[in-house]
């Protein structure tokens, strides 16, 4: 695992967990990871891919507890069943139908769970991949339950699917959004990728730049989409270690800062 960023040397010191947590009248599934050691630690809500909570997305989770964190990486999937990752044509139905107001609920949920724990230090970051970095955008321009958010390449953020602008189930367009923005932003863009593109990456941040939010756009060279994702062939170790690098400094500065 040394060719992979911020790996867990020592499982010992951190633990995780499959839970169940509080959703409105529901309950939701999610994976919980902590760091061993008893303390105060600030929270990150971790959101999956369009493929789901898959293994990958507990490891990234397990990655920030072993930083001083409680990361909770919550299944946005768990009412209708995740996808087979390897049949697209199942992918892309679930990842487009599932309703953004109904992520957001998900999502503060997911914090206030965060909040509720023992030991928590009170901020909560978000960080999201692919649709999970579209909803984190959409979380922090809709919602004022977090103190950081990350979208890495987060597709779909100036339309609803590739052939309508908005659907039932994303009723806006997120990149209309940037103006209600409500806390720090760190978008993770690859210079290979058409969705999003490196020109969709300076739309956003010149409409952030203009709506005078705080916003940090980085376009990361030879890597395109899903580069992190070290289960995938899109894994590209040279600009994933910058990014985790990137990563851990914006939520180092603004939740423990």
């Amino acid at each position: 695992m040394a060719d992979v960023p911020g790996a867990v040397s020592d499982p010992r010191r951190v633990n995780g967990e499959e839970i169940d947590f509080a959703s409105g009248s529901e309950r939701i599934k999610g994976y919980l990871a902590r760091p061993s050691a008893p303390g105060r630690y600030p929270g990150i809500i971790v959101i999956h891919e369009a493929f789901g909570l898959v293994e990958h997305i507990r490891d990234v989770a397990r990655r920030f507890a072993n930083l001083g964190y409680n990361a909770l990486a919550p299944d946005l999937y768990c009412r209708t069943g995740g996808p087979d990752p390897n049949d697209l044509q199942k992918v892309f139905p679930l990842m487009f139908g599932l309703p953004d107001a109904q992520a957001v609920r998900d999502l503060e949920a997911s914090a206030a769970h965060l909040s509720s724990l023992a030991g928590a230090a009170g901020k909560v970051g978000c960080i999201g991949f692919c649709s999970g970095g579209r909803q984190t955008l959409l979380f922090a321009c809709s919602s004022r339950k977090i103190d950081a958010a990350i979208d890495c390449w987060g597709g779909f953020i100036g339309r609803a699917t590739p052939d309508a602008l908005s659907t039932p189930s994303r009723p806006t367009p997120v990149m209309t959004l940037l103006d209600r923005l409500s806390c720090p932003l760190f978008a993770a863009f690859g210079e290979e990728d058409q969705n999003p593109s490196p020109a969709e990456a300076e739309e956003l941040r010149k409409k952030a730049e203009r709506a005078g939010k705080d916003v940090a756009v980085k376009i990361y060279e030879k890597a395109g989409h899903a580069f992190l994702a070290d289960y995938r062939p899109s894994y590209r170790q040279v600009p994933a270690f910058s990014l985790w690098s990137d990563i851990t400094a914006f939520f180092e500065k603004r939740l423990k800062g």
